[in-house]
């Protein structure tokens, strides 16, 4: 493998649990029409398995990484079982990975505005085996807030879900708010009892040679893969 092709979080998990986000120079997953090469990602990375790949509508449906789940509707999936792998896709959504700090379960979230406000991050971790503070977590790729407006409406979601979340949004130029997903991310993951948080500080909208993004590049363009798995 070439690094020059993916990222890997950067957090103290435990040496068994292996976790990659793609680059758009991978060639995996890319426009037109989201052309994604399973085969291809699958040969990249060595997968001991086909992934867990889910229907993704922006739900709050968690679903366990088993083969039955593949292709259903869910936008998180966790697993404690080796070489089951979970893994979503983005292309300005923040990918959030999990793992337990001693490698007994892992998961993986795809949290975009409409997933934090129906509040995935907290229904995944209750979900868990373990409690929420025996977890890493790490925000991959995403939009950052300066490129990231939003009206009224979404703003008032979230002030209305935790007062605290005013401080994720910023007036715009244009009269709107410009929209902090990752610090949004970060008090619901603290809430929700989890402490230890990494990442959360790529820009996919600023890095266009390296990952795809929906806001710059409109509906046509790829997507980045995340996945996490117990070796």
């Amino acid at each position: 493998m070439n690094e020059k092709f993916f990222i890997q979080p950067s957090w103290p998990a435990p040496s068994i649990i292996k976790a990659y986000t793609t680059l758009r120079k991978s060639g995996i997953s890319r426009p037109p029409e989201n052309r994604l090469d399973r085969a291809q990602l699958i040969s990249y990375f060595n997968l001991p398995n086909e992934p867990i790949w889910l229907r993704q509508t922006h739900s709050d449906i968690i679903l366990p990484a088993i083969a039955e789940n593949r292709e259903k509707e869910a936008d998180a999936s966790y697993s404690d079982q080796p070489k089951q792998i979970c893994v979503i896709q983005t292309a300005d959504c923040l990918p959030i990975l999990l793992c337990h700090k001693e490698g007994k379960q892992v998961a993986a979230i795809h949290a975009g505005w409409r997933g934090l406000a129906k509040n995935i991050i907290a229904k995944t971790l209750i979900m868990l085996k373990y409690p929420a503070n025996d977890f890493l977590a790490w925000i991959g790729p995403g939009i950052s807030q300066n490129h990231y407006e939003v009206g009224d409406e979404v703003r008032n979601v979230f002030i209305e879900m935790d007062a605290s979340n005013k401080e994720a949004f910023i007036p715009s130029i244009h009269q709107h708010w410009l929209a902090n997903l990752p610090a949004i991310a970060i008090l619901q993951l603290k809430n929700a009892g989890l402490n230890d948080i990494y990442g959360g500080d790529i820009c996919t909208y600023t890095n266009d040679t390296q990952f795809f993004s929906y806001r710059r590049d409109g509906a046509r363009t790829g997507r980045i893969v995340s996945l996490i798995w117990i070796n």
